[in-house]
């Protein structure tokens, strides 16, 4: 992104004075909405696992930051904050550091973090099936139960959870991955019901087959292909830019 090209997304910048945090940021669709939320004038606080990630995550978002009509940047610098979230002692620790790194409370979070231990529930390990449940639920109801309650007070927030269409019509071979992404949808639905009346917006988006590291094998089974050739529109042959 060019400096004009940044000057001129001021116009768009409509989430300046706030800050976000996303998780599984390291990921395809965590890292490309914390971008989005950068390019909006939002100030960013990122986490993953992969530290290496994380550190060129975080200077893709710096260079992102829409700037002032001075040329000087909107925002403050990203955070990046590693975090193993399946830990639940962790993710609360990592939420605390990252109200006390950025002098502020968390305005607007994003649960993208998401694994996926495919493979038929009877051949699936009990380390696997655990490891899917705390990743993409327990560390999303983990987030809101600890930073919901500076939202309630300033009456403003808000806390968007990424499912996915797998927990909705479920699909062979991820009866974890299905059964964590649905509870997904179910804890959103209920936190909306006890937030909203309190000033704070709870939404999900159940995204389909997005061509990142998470879902790139799966796009190559025969289920999967099946599937999609069913859908109205193609879905892209993306493996000649890979």
């Amino acid at each position: 992104m060019t400096a004009n090209s940044r000057l001129y997304s001021m116009a768009a910048a409509t989430l300046a004075g706030k800050t976000a945090l996303v998780t599984g940021a390291t990921g395809g669709i965590g890292g490309a909405i914390a971008l989005e939320l950068a390019r909006r004038g939002a100030r960013l606080v990122v986490t993953g696992r992969d530290k290496a990630k994380l550190k060129k995550l975080t200077q893709q978002i710096d260079a992102e930051r829409p700037l002032t009509a001075a040329g000087e940047p909107l925002t403050s610098q990203s955070l990046g904050i590693p975090c193993d979230i399946r830990d639940t002692s962790l993710v609360v620790a990592m939420a605390k550091e990252a109200r006390a790194r950025a002098g502020t409370q968390i305005d607007i979070l994003v649960n993208a973090a998401g694994v996926s231990r495919d493979g038929l529930l009877f051949r699936l390990s009990e380390p696997d099936l655990m490891d899917t449940l705390r990743t993409n639920l327990v560390s999303a109801m983990m987030l809101s139960k600890e930073l919901a309650p500076s939202m309630i007070r300033q009456k403003s927030g808000v806390i968007v959870n990424v499912s996915s269409v797998i927990g909705l019509h479920g699909n062979t071979g991820q009866s974890a991955y299905a059964a964590s992404k649905a509870g997904l949808v179910g804890f959103t639905k209920a936190l909306a019901k006890e937030l909203g009346p309190r000033g704070v917006r709870v939404n999900a988006i159940a995204p389909g087959f997005i061509d990142t590291e998470l879902t790139r094998h799966v796009l190559e089974q025969p289920l999967t292909q099946a599937m999609l050739s069913k859908a109205p529109l193609p879905y892209p042959d993306t493996s000649q830019a890979r």
